[in-house]
């Protein structure tokens, strides 16, 4: 269900949990909150206006977080692989579209006719393929690792998270936009969803498994959330 308190917009599960749970979740500050299956509406609502102040600062500090400008896919825009930063150039042909890395140019080949809807269709693809070549390397590395396996991934573009999991179906979904991300933010982001097939929230015990894993976890989760963030229209928020 979803509640508005002083104009924000809160969605809220109840769950077989013992706790309540807040999250303002990046990249544009959404609010979600998981609370006990026996909780009340009126409880809840209490306790989210008891924290009304900390999820506006939360929201204000991703408000002021840059994005990367519009695209139109021409000449002379910036494009990002796993943290690294290419200048694109765009070649017109009538053989089919390829985006092809050399140096520090990103060459994009397309009709001339295409517009940049079209070209950032296509530009979204070849990032999938980036990333699922790069998923197919450390999902299993981590799994290793942990000893805790998945049993069927997917990649899709995502607005409020980095990675999801269902830990009843035991599958993982990363968020597109880790393809433009330095690799140790992917690496994190499998770990944190691995760790959820283990623990369902993100208590202390879930804690534990990110520390014995990965020590360094909380400051590539501040790396991941301190970039820049694709374009979107501020309408398509959700």
């Amino acid at each position: 269900m979803q509640i508005e308190i002083s104009g924000i917009k809160i969605e809220v599960q109840k769950k077989n949990i013992k706790n309540l749970h807040l999250v303002v979740a990046p990249p544009d500050g959404k609010v979600r909150v998981s609370a006990p299956m026996h909780l009340s509406d009126e409880s809840i609502t209490m306790f989210v206006r008891t924290k009304l102040g900390w999820i506006k600062k939360q929201q204000e500090k991703f408000e002021k977080q840059p994005r990367q400008a519009e695209r139109e896919y021409v000449s002379g825009e910036t494009l990002y692989l796993f943290g690294q930063q290419y200048f694109l150039r765009v070649e017109y042909s009538y053989k089919g579209n390829s985006l092809i890395i050399e140096g520090n140019e990103a060459i994009l080949t397309v009709r001339k006719e295409s517009n940049a809807k079209q070209r950032e269709a296509f530009v979204n693809e070849w990032y999938r393929s980036k990333l699922k070549e790069k998923i197919e390397i450390y999902l299993p590395k981590w799994e290793r690792i942990t000893g805790l396996y998945c049993d069927s991934w997917q990649t899709k573009y995502m607005t409020t998270r980095w990675g999801t999991c269902n830990i009843n179906t035991h599958k993982i979904w990363l968020n597109l936009q880790l393809a433009k991300k330095p690799i140790e933010c992917l690496e994190y982001v499998i770990l944190h969803e691995l760790a959820h097939l283990k623990v369902r929230n993100h208590g202390k015990d879930f804690v534990a498994v990110m520390d014995q894993y990965m020590p360094y976890w909380r400051e590539t989760k501040k790396l991941l959330n301190d970039l820049k963030l694709d374009y979107m229209e501020e309408d398509s928020f959700q």
